[in-house]
């Protein structure tokens, strides 16, 4: 519902029935919102508080103000989606005004359009996928391990341009061997890109290492170069370099490898690339994936593509991806009986979520066309809002996994929760920029550096918003999104002309 239409709801009390009933019909929504002279909210009117008004003989010439006053059901800009539908439920009714603390309405949740949740980015499945699953039915291939995952690994493999890969239950179990691949040890540190999500760096706690984060940079929102290098000579200060960089590529975004790789070459520490929310993405011709000395990809079920849950570890390194396998399988020694030197784990992916993988696979590409449309859709249709979007620089091709732009200006943080609480009322789902790590409680008191003056994380984390951005959004969908985003975004500029 845009502003104007939103406008058109609101009548006032001398408005007559003739001309509520056009106004209903009209709009199409099903209710009116009856204003006081200084527009506070006096009651709404349906079409069956006019059809009672007809059966009682009142005239279509009568203002609304004649009817029999009914307080008005509302709920407070504060008050959750879930609270919303409680009070539609419990009162029986489909359209339930918003107000301010004035008591003025700014919104209408209507249960027909809560009915329609639309989600972040939600799993998209196509017509490869079954072939490969009833394969595995009909083949009894259905334990871990199994044909679909050794073709997934080597089509994965192929597609990043990298030598060898091993398919794991997670992405977090990709990078927990990754770094006992290497030699991640109690007591180590281990440097990584702050603005991700906890699955980047819980599986450094996993090891009993230190974590040292490092802050973004504004051209890609990835790993600063610089924050990295005065990292890097402070750990060599201290006489303790980190046993590796966990780099993160952000949101379907490649970091700028051609500027950090030679930093941590220089100090001859290895790079985890952490492509979890990548797969897709192009840096200079080259897949996001294929430049740290290990590196893996995530198939949960919000990626680009899924596997419902899983992930992948990486490397040209075809001993160390035989070692994560067998790691992935309780570190069994090639015995007749089971022989165990090392501690394992039970991190193999199956054989029928393999196969689901391999059929997402076939459409990856489409895929990423699919999700940079709907990028392409948000920009155009909101050109000229006070809103800055993550930059693509030149040279990268970006999945665009999630739409993500920050509020300019001050106050952010309060307008950033204004925006994803009017869209939550409509069933939208839209969150914030990831929480930086070294704001976490968990990671209190670990090593920080930031980009230069500013701490970019906290603050993109602060004025950030991630939009809906699934390839399976329709146009209709987008459109709803983009009209509540504007109406949303009016309303959070409005609360900042007032503050």
């Amino acid at each position: 519902m845009t502003a104007e239409e939103f406008a058109e709801l609101c009548v006032p009390p001398t408005c007559t029935l003739r001309e509520a009933l056009l106004a209903l019909n009209r709009t199409a929504r099903g209710v009116l919102l009856v204003l006081h002279p200084d527009g506070r909210l006096r009651r709404t009117l349906t079409d069956g508080d006019l059809r009672r008004a007809a059966l009682a003989q009142v005239k279509d010439s009568a203002p609304v103000a004649d009817l029999p006053e009914r307080p008005p059901i509302t709920i407070g800009t504060d008050a959750t989606f879930a609270a919303g539908m409680a009070l539609l439920d419990r009162h029986q009714i489909d359209h339930l005004p918003v107000v301010d603390a004035s008591g003025r309405p700014v919104d209408v949740m209507l249960r027909r359009e809560l009915s329609q949740r639309i989600w972040l980015s939600s799993p998209h499945l196509g017509e490869e996928e079954t072939a490969f699953v009833e394969d595995a039915f009909r083949s009894n291939w259905i334990a871990p391990l199994g044909p679909h995952v050794d073709g997934f690994e080597r089509e994965v493999a192929a597609y990043a341009g990298v030598g060898h890969a091993a398919a794991v239950s997670s992405g977090t179990a990709a990078i927990h061997l990754a770094l006992l691949l290497l030699g991640v040890k109690p007591g180590d540190s281990v440097f990584c890109s702050s603005l991700t999500f906890v699955g980047s760096c819980n599986p450094i706690l996993y090891c009993g290492a230190q974590p040292v984060f490092i802050d973004s940079e504004p051209e890609t929102w990835n790993m600063s170069p610089a924050a990295l290098e005065r990292a890097l000579a402070w750990s060599q200060r201290e006489g303790r370099l980190p046993r590796c960089v966990i780099v993160v590529n952000l949101y379907g975004q490649s970091a700028d490898m051609d500027a950090l790789l030679p930093v941590c070459e220089r100090y001859g520490v290895p790079v985890l690339e952490d492509a979890a929310e990548s797969l897709g993405a192009l840096y200079k011709g080259r897949a996001s994936g294929s430049f740290g000395s290990i590196a893996v990809y995530s198939f949960n079920g919000n990626k680009i593509i899924t596997t419902s849950g899983g992930g992948i570890l990486m490397a040209n390194d075809g001993e160390l991806v035989q070692h994560a396998r067998k790691l992935a399988t309780q570190a069994r020694e090639p015995a007749a009986h089971y022989e165990h030197v090392e501690v394992g784990f039970n991190y193999r992916m199956s054989n029928v979520l393999a196969g689901i993988g391999r059929g997402q696979l076939r459409v990856l590409e489409q895929r990423v066309a699919q999700r940079r449309q709907v990028f392409d859709n948000y920009r155009d249709a909101l050109a000229g809002q006070p809103l800055d979007w993550m930059p693509e620089p030149a040279g990268y091709r970006s999945t665009r996994w999630l739409t993500c732009f920050t509020l300019r200006g001050p106050d952010a943080g309060r307008r950033r929760d204004l925006v994803l609480r009017a869209l939550e009322r409509h069933s939208i789902e839209a969150r914030p920029v990831w929480k930086p790590m070294h704001q976490q409680p968990l990671f209190r008191g670990a090593p920080y550096f930031a980009h230069g003056d500013q701490d970019l994380s906290a603050r993109l984390f602060e004025a950030g918003i991630c939009l809906p951005s699934g390839s399976n959004l329709t146009g209709e969908q987008q459109e709803r999104v983009i009209e509540q985003l504007r109406r949303a975004l009016a309303l959070a500029e409005g609360w900042r002309a007032l503050a």
